[in-house]
């Protein structure tokens, strides 16, 4: 019989939490080794940056059992060697963490609540990392509980199997609103930190169960005993996946419009999609994890793409969007990401598109991005973005190949059920699955939409639905073509300055620069409220000439404008559509 392996423990204390520190306690199991090597992850899962976690950990001490200083040399930016242990059977690490960072990958602590991820507070020891590790949570007097998608041992007690759960479970501490429904047997927690009258908490945990349920019915069970929604309410943005939880971070009126709402729910539901795409059924190279190093792979556009389809459709296969909401524009939403119009807009708008394939934007995450610049657009591509088009067209694929017998839901499924164990896929093995669900061999369809910049058509998805364009028409001004120059800008202290430059553009054939300062157009100054009035007495082809100011020097640059693009690809249900057209289109949308 095989003796279970010691835990590691920690113990997590705020003893000043307005000083946005944590200090942690551990104690390691040492066996009697002559020396312990420590170390804490460069990055976290699910957020592809190095992001040196190690740079917030400080005042660290290392004693034995009996209370024996041991000495601490660090060996690496995020490695300490504790020497000599000698005969000692533990150690007990204590350092302080700064916690004041507002991001779903990072840590937050102040006098309301904390917000620890594992990957940026856990030290653990070098190549040990299977045994369990317990964390016990000692809350501030005005505190009422923590929470966490791990095992609860007893109140603000947890377990995780190894340290990958361990990094794999933020734990949120507070007084937060807790929101409670039971799906399939299994409980789920809406936890909202920062919930006021401004925030609808009960509308919320009921809309979020709705997607849990359509989740459900799409994959036929859920691959977890209890899941945790951690919904922070702090004005901030962004979500990070777990294996039984999620992390978001949103406004405090998110509640109150519709459109805000839709996102909000949009990030539920591709957060939560992630329990099955990504945390189980996921690329060979994201798991086990090298937690110094960047892990490389060519299919964030499965895992980030696929779910980014599934997001939005799933909301209205749930009931809670409708069709002119998830194919042509939200309300009040110019180029709406969250449309399906919107995405096709934005790729098509996005000269990086030609530039840089998709599974090279995979590959890249590491250095483009986390790290977009004025020149990303021009340069690269979402593999967000692009990759949940891929899925809205392997998906009109797959059903047009099957005669509507089969769909990306029914590949999916087979995927999940191959390789959703512990060694993940290959692209070769994830893309074979889509072959077989489809009953052809899509090799050649998978080379050009991955490894190819071509344009990706259309065409095949718009018919089996019934979809079609709307005709483009250029934007009119006085009844006019409206002049065009192409750059993007921003205000800086009441002036105007270029932010970027599209290639392609008027302002990039004419030589204008990131950082310019417009001052003038044809010797008249201009402003910031009044540049785009200004365009407006102008037409397409006119030549003018633009006062800049680049870097102190004053210049005239002359341009020649260009008429401002129509919009191409907003797309409508086709007049003309037959009835098997229509059916298409309704038995995609319901899921059914």
């Amino acid at each position: 019989m095989v003796e279970a392996a010691e835990p590691v423990t920690y113990t997590v204390r705020f003893p000043s939490p307005v000083s946005h520190y944590a200090e942690v306690e551990a104690t390691i199991p040492a066996a009697k080794q002559k020396a312990l090597e420590v170390f804490l992850p460069v990055w976290t899962p699910g957020s592809y940056l190095i992001r040196e976690y190690a740079r917030n950990i400080e005042n660290m001490r290392a004693t034995d059992g009996n209370g024996r200083a041991l000495g601490i040399q660090k060996t690496r930016k995020n490695r300490w060697l504790i020497e000599p242990v000698g005969v000692a059977t533990s150690v007990r690490l204590q350092y302080r963490v700064y916690c004041r960072e507002m991001t779903v990958r990072t840590n937050w602590v102040d006098e309301n609540f904390a917000l620890l991820n594992g990957a940026a507070t856990f030290l653990s020891p070098l190549g040990d990392l299977h045994r369990p590790y317990q964390v016990t949570v000692e809350l501030p007097h005005s505190w009422k509980l923590s929470i966490s998608g791990l095992p609860e041992l007893s109140p603000n007690h947890f377990e995780a199997p190894d340290y990958d759960t361990l990094v794999d479970s933020p734990i949120l501490a507070g007084s937060p609103a807790v929101h409670e429904f039971v799906v399939d047997g299994k409980k789920h927690f809406l936890v909202n930190e920062g919930e006021t009258a401004l925030w609808d908490g009960a509308r919320s945990a009921r809309d979020t169960q709705k997607i849990v349920e359509r989740n459900l019915k799409m994959w036929g069970s859920l691959p977890y005993q209890k899941y945790v929604f951690l919904n922070l309410i702090v004005d901030s943005g962004g979500g990070l996946e777990h294996k039984n939880s999620v992390c978001m971070m949103t406004g405090r009126y998110a509640t109150r419009t519709r459109k805000a709402y839709l996102d909000w729910l949009d990030l539920v539901s591709h957060e939560y999609f992630h329990a099955w795409n990504v945390k189980r059924l996921r690329p060979v190279e994201l798991g086990p994890f090298d937690y110094e190093n960047e892990n490389y792979t060519h299919n964030l556009w499965v895992a980030e793409g696929f779910t980014d389809y599934y997001a939005p459709l799933n909301l209205i296969r749930a009931g809670l969007s409708t069709e002119t909401e998830y194919l042509m524009a939200r309300p009040a939403g110019e180029r709406d990401m969250s449309s399906l119009s919107g995405q096709i807009d934005a790729l098509q708008n996005t000269p990086g598109r030609l530039t840089q394939p998709m599974e090279m934007a995979s590959y890249d995450s590491w250095i483009k991005a986390y790290r977009p610049d004025e020149n990303s657009g021009n340069t690269s591509i979402s593999y967000y973005l692009k990759g949940g088009l891929v899925g809205w067209l392997l998906d009109a694929k797959i059903r047009r190949l099957t005669d509507g017998k089969k769909s990306l839901d029914d590949g999916m499924r087979l995927a999940f059920e191959r390789y959703s164990g512990e060694h993940g896929y290959t692209s070769e093995q994830f893309q074979a699955v889509m072959s077989e669900t489809a009953g052809q061999d899509l090799t050649s369809w998978f080379h050009k939409v991955l490894q190819t910049t071509d344009e990706l058509d259309y065409t095949e998805a718009t018919e089996w639905f019934g979809l079609e364009f709307k005709k483009a028409e250029p934007p009119k001004s006085d009844n006019r073509s409206k002049a065009w120059i192409g750059f993007v800008s921003k205000p800086l202290e009441g002036r105007l300055i270029v932010s970027q430059i599209p290639r392609g553009t008027p302002a990039e054939a004419a030589g204008l620069s990131v950082d310019d300062e417009i001052l003038a157009l044809d010797n008249w100054r201009v402003n910031v409220e009044g540049w785009a009035k200004r365009l407006e007495q102008y037409a397409p082809g006119d030549m003018v000439e633009v006062l800049v100011s680049r870097r102190d020097q004053v210049i005239r640059v002359p341009v020649k404008l260009g008429e401002e693009p129509s919009k191409k690809w907003q797309l409508q249900v086709n007049p003309q559509a037959t009835d098997e057209q229509k059916l298409h289109l309704k038995v995609w949308l319901s899921g059914e």
